[in-house]
Order: C-alpha cells, then structure tokens, then sequence
C-alpha cells in the first residue's frame, strides 16, 4: 500500500483542527525551520481511507488467537478504557495542585497497595514507563543499596540463560557485568554453577519464575538464599506473573524488589496499542531509595513526597498515569478470586494446547507448564526440512499470530506458545488442529511451508536483505 507521502497531493486540505481560543505565540527566530515542514496534503475521506486501509493490514486480539509467548497478549475488557476515558483524568494536568487531584493521588496509592499484596512488597512507584524500564530502575534500587553501604565491589548481576534478552541489557546500562549461569536439565537453574558465581562481587540476581520456557523452579527459595547469603539482593522479573498471580507472591520466594508489565498481566494495551507501565516494587528497607513522587496519605489528605535518598527521577513526572487507572480498573472488576482465577485458567490453557501438540512435536522440557512452553522444532527440520520460521509463517494464512520464534535461544528452533486465559477451548482446540495439520504438510508438501504466508498482504519478506539494508524512512525529493 502508499505511504500517505506517496498519496499527497499539493494543494489537498482538511480543516480537523479547530479554530485556536488563546493568543498565538511567535517563536523566536532561532527556533522557526528555514523552509516547510514535509507534511502530507490530503483529503478527510483519503486520510481515513488510508488508516482503514493500514488497520485492515494488523492482526490483534479482536482479529484472531495470538498466542505469542512471555507477551501475554489477552483480551483488555472495555470496562478498563471507559474507566480511563473519564473526563476527571483525561484532563488533568501534572503540575495542577494536589488539592486538585486527591482523587487520582487516592487512585496512585490504591494500586500500589493492591499491587504490593498481590506481589508481596512493600511500596511501589509507577514512574517506569515500561518493562525494561523498570527492569533498569529496579537495578538502579540494587545499585544505590549497595552504594549505600559503601559495598562498592559489588558489580555482577547473575542472569540464567533463560532470561528474557532485556535482563543482561538493563543490567549492563544500569553499571553492572552480567554472569550467565546455566539451566540444568530440567529448565531450572543449576545449583552447584550458581554457587559458583556468587561471591563478594555479587550485587544481585535478575530472574523470573515462572521461567522464559514456562517452568516454575522448584529449587526457588534455594537460589534467593544462595543469593542473599552472599550479600546480593534478588530481582523478580515480573513478565510472567500472568501464571501466579493470587496464588503465590515473588516476595515470598525471597525476592527483594520487582518490577510488573501492567501492560501485560494487568489488561492494558500491549505493543501497538500503548503506552505501556513498569512499576517497581521492594521490600521495606529498599524504600528510601526508590524515584521521586511517591503517594501518600496524611491527616489532611493525600500528598506526594520525594524518599530521602532517592535514585532520583527515571521518567518526566509520574509515569503512565492512565495505563494505572486501566489495571486498577482490572484487579477491582476480577477481584481477589478472579484474580487467582485468571492465573489458574492462563496455566490450564498453557498445558491443555500442549498437549493437544504433544501428539506430533516435541516438547522441549516435557514436563507440566505454567502461562506457556516452548516446542522444539529440530527434529522436524531434519526430517523435513521445515524450519520453526516456517511453521509461524504459515500459520498467517490461518488467521493466528505466530508465536515467539528461536526463543529463548537454549532451544533449537524455538516456538514459544502462551494461549493465555482469555482464550475458549474451542478457540485453543480450533488452533491445535491448525498447527497439527501443518506438521502434517511439512511432510506432504515441505516446498508450500517455504514460501508462506500466501494469502497475506505481503509475502515472505527477504529476511537477510531487510537486516542488511533496512528502509527506516521515507526518501524525500526536493522539487
């Protein structure tokens, strides 16, 4: 389709903009551009037809399963959009006075404190604009503890090499060298190489659990003891609390500081459909050092304050102000049971559609999943010559998302399926019966799975040349 560049034509206009009802400013020169901005001209009707045309062209949760892996992309009720459609918060401003907002500042402190029961912590800030975000400033908290107490040789950060790829980057930015430790052969970590890496340069241990390939370890409280008894604190990436979420707390598996994806777990917009939110949570003795703008409540109502010795500000104000109203909104409507609910139907779906798949490809750790599991799809390329790759691609000519490929990387070609608790069995049965059937084609016809999708907008792109010579804007000709 035309970029609306290629669809502008001099002279077109559409008047959306009202008339202004303040007195227009005047730059100073300095700032004014020395010739026009590159801006589309088009008609109303073309514009709308163009986005239309652009929306036709996604695939979303309305559309069809999307079963993409450690993403939890589930349905957000629309009771969560109407809440963050109030006028009272769509038109606040961030520098009103507090007497202005105590509803919201009410609102701020409401979820913290539902968001520390149901992780096990003890405070919480929302000015992390997004998960890795809040991976860093989680990180930042461990840093500034340390430094605290003059422990300046602690500047490893253990990370499993099951971690999600975020993990050794936020550490690395945050002023840490990444340890990688090993999987044992269950999925889980490996003991004996963990206490190996820990020692007086330890200054923490980034993990999740359930794990990147959908396991819960059972050795957990082990490895935070192994961690603290060396001096480190235990960092909680919150991607997967999808799967335990009501039923057991991250703090109470002896981690320190946490950070959640309310833009994940907590049914508000993912991805495309943004902005999203990374809260940070600790444990009581990590509080005073957590961002700027903390909530709370006084005799005279609620108020903002900044913790005594603060990591300082990681974002402009006080994060996604209405992503929180839409999570709030979420836990309030499923309540504590709904909550626990919702975890025990996202590991339900999990292992029932991997089972349903157990019946031709291989498991890659067979053992019970949590939110999600990973196949392994190297013996089927072997066989057959049908790559992982190729498998996600055909499944867009059936309407379903692919899943998370070649991830994570312990696993030969990797396929990572979370079905997620919004999903109806007939929805998760109807999809098995897809990626059986296309098993069954890598045998048949393994040429018609190399050349999918065919029955989308654009085919098989050139994978290689795409990375090579990426197009990452559009060229303009001067006239």
């Amino acid at each position: 389709m035309k970029l609306l560049f290629e669809r502008s034509v001099a002279g077109r206009h559409l008047d959306l903009i009202p008339k202004s009802d303040t007195e227009n400013y005047q730059l100073p020169e300095k700032y004014v551009r020395k010739k026009e901005a590159h801006l589309p001209q088009m008609s109303e009707v073309d514009l709308g037809r163009h986005y239309t045309e652009l929306a036709k062209q996604t695939h979303g949760v309305n559309d069809g399963f999307y079963p993409l892996g450690s993403c939890t992309m589930k349905y957000n009720p629309r009771i969560d959009e109407e809440m963050a459609s109030l006028e009272g918060f769509t038109q606040l401003h961030p520098l009103q006075p507090e007497k202005t907002v105590q509803g919201s500042l009410k609102l701020l402190k409401k979820t913290e404190e539902l968001l520390c029961e149901i992780t096990g912590m003890d405070a919480m800030t929302f000015e992390a604009a997004a998960g890795a975000h809040g991976e860093y400033t989680g990180l930042l908290l461990i840093r500034r503890y340390h430094q605290s107490r003059n422990d300046t040789e602690r500047v490893n950060i253990i990370v499993p090499d099951s971690a999600h790829g975020t993990n050794p980057a936020s550490a690395t930015m945050a002023g840490f060298h990444v340890i990688n430790v090993p999987s044992n052969e269950n999925g889980g970590v490996d003991l004996d190489a963990l206490r190996k890496a820990v020692g007086k340069d330890t200054a923490g241990l980034m993990l999740t659990n359930p794990n990147t390939l959908g396991l819960f370890d059972p050795n957990i409280l082990e490895i935070t003891k192994i961690v603290h008894e060396a001096g480190g604190l235990c960092y909680y990436d919150g991607a997967n609390l999808n799967a335990v979420m009501g039923r057991v707390r991250p703090g109470d598996m002896g981690f320190d500081c946490i950070h959640l994806n309310l833009h994940k777990t907590f049914a508000t917009p993912h991805g495309g459909g943004g902005p999203g939110s990374g809260p940070v949570g600790c444990k009581d003795f990590l509080k005073e050092f957590l961002p700027h703008h903390m909530v709370k409540q006084t005799e005279t109502g609620y108020t903002m304050y900044d913790p005594k010795q603060s990591l300082g500000q990681v974002r402009s104000f006080y994060g996604n102000f209405l992503v929180v109203v839409k999570a709030l909104t979420y836990i309030l409507t499923l309540g504590k049971e709904g909550i626990r609910e919702a975890s025990g139907k996202a590991v339900l779906n999990a292992n029932y559609m991997m089972h349903r798949l157990k019946e031709c490809y291989t498991v890659a750790y067979d053992s019970i999943c949590m939110h999600e599991f990973v196949l392994s799809l190297d013996d089927l390329k072997k066989e057959t010559g049908v790559s992982a790759m190729d498998i996600a691609k055909a499944s867009l000519d059936y309407g379903i998302h692919p899943p998370t490929m070649y991830f994570p990387l312990i696993v030969h070609e990797a396929l990572m399926f979370e079905p997620a608790e919004t999903e109806s069995r007939e929805t998760i049965d109807a999809a098995a019966d897809i990626y059986l059937e296309l098993y069954r084609k890598a045998h048949e016809d393994p040429e018609y799975l190399h050349s999918a999708p065919h029955n989308c907008p654009i085919g098989r792109p050139d994978e290689t040349a795409a990375a090579r010579n990426p197009k990452l804007k559009y060229e303009f000709h001067d006239q």
